[in-house]
């Protein structure tokens, strides 16, 4: 089984629930190229000295997990171009039992076997970070705040202030010394800005991961901003071309400045999801029979083929099964987070799943 980023994040918060008092929950990483072959001998040697293990309890959980994985593998004929993991574990006080074989999203990067008390995902962990970041900077001469927008997520990093005095209106020389400065307090603003803007984004934009920069603010400032020699030119290569007017600095003004360039980010999950909440709120407020929820309600809708967006929390324990099953009738799934606005309210009344109709069906 091959899994997407929104699964892989699932998986890992479920293998993060197992633990155990003793060495018994097994993680197994296969980059590609391994041959299958070679993997299945270095288990079936684990398995035959297992009989060294003193406690009985620790010796079956083990054995019971290493047969587990020689059984999976054993039907695999070749590792897949991205590697196999392999998750496979007893929990001592319950007896329930995992094992899981997947195709991760990317490749696999290193080869590794461990039994343990807890199940190593710290390879995977790296795989759910997004790929297609953008990051945000809203500049005026006095206060900025640097954000990253990462699919349906939005993080504020950092809210920067200084004070720097208004206008001097003395006239002649002392008019002319304070506007210089004036001036020269708000260069160091912005390169103190420019300065955190490098701290933060650029071990992204060297990982690969932050692939546009939007920046916006009020009036001038913005252009000042880039047009100045305060951004690192790595950063300044990927600043998307239209600057944003921005009224507001915080989260409030970043969210401003994601729907006003809508236009340009129109790849990113965090505008089809406001858009997505903003058409559903709309429609509670007409009262004009265009929404569903209830998960048996939906699932009749969504059968019908009358749900055009089905709007899912992320916090959803189904929440994958349900974009797969609103794809089978041709609704789009949107995923949300309680970092959305709106986003805990849903999930609190609505119990986070809603669809919008194409048409009435009440």
């Amino acid at each position: 089984m091959r899994v997407d980023r929104r699964q892989l994040r699932e998986i890992i918060k479920e293998l993060k629930k197992w633990k155990a008092p003793a060495t018994v929950l097994l993680s197994l990483y296969i980059p590609p190229g391994r041959p299958v072959s070679d993997v299945l001998n270095m288990l079936r040697q684990e398995l035959s000295i297992t009989d060294n293990i003193k406690l009985k309890r620790t010796r079956s959980a083990v054995q019971r997990a290493l047969t587990a994985a020689i059984e999976r593998l054993s039907k695999v004929p070749k590792i897949p171009d991205n590697g196999l993991v392999l998750f496979c574990g007893e929990d001592m006080n319950t007896g329930d039992f995992i094992c899981l074989m997947f195709i991760p999203p990317e490749k696999v990067p290193v080869y590794y076997y461990r039994t343990d008390k807890y199940f190593h995902t710290e390879f995977l962990e790296e795989m759910v970070l997004e790929s297609n970041l953008v990051g945000l900077i809203i500049v005026e001469r006095d206060a900025a705040t640097l954000g990253l927008l990462k699919g349906s997520r939005l993080e504020v990093l950092e809210e920067i202030e200084d004070y720097i005095p208004g206008k001097h209106h003395r006239g002649g020389q002392s008019q002319r010394r304070f506007d210089r400065i004036i001036e020269q307090m708000v260069h160091d603003f912005y390169k103190r800005v420019g300065e955190h803007a490098r701290e933060r984004f650029l071990p992204l934009v060297e990982q690969g991961k932050l692939k546009a920069i939007l920046i916006g603010g009020p009036a001038y400032s913005k252009y000042d901003f880039l047009e100045g020699d305060y951004l690192d030119y790595r950063l300044k290569k990927i600043v998307l071309p239209k600057l944003i007017d921005v009224g507001y600095q915080g989260e409030a003004g970043l969210r401003e400045m994601i729907m006003k360039a809508s236009d340009i980010l129109k790849e990113q999950e965090y505008v089809d999801a406001l858009n997505a909440v903003e058409e559903f709120k709309l429609h509670l407020a007409k009262d004009d029979g265009m929404i569903v929820y209830g998960e048996e309600e939906i699932k009749r809708a969504l059968e019908m083929g009358a749900v055009k967006t089905l709007i899912i929390h992320e916090d959803l324990p189904n929440a994958y099964e349900w974009a797969e099953y609103a794809k089978k009738f041709g609704a789009k799934p949107v995923f949300i987070s309680d970092n959305i606005p709106e986003g805990a309210w849903i999930k609190k009344t609505f119990g986070g799943l809603i669809g919008i109709l194409r048409y009435r069906i009440y």
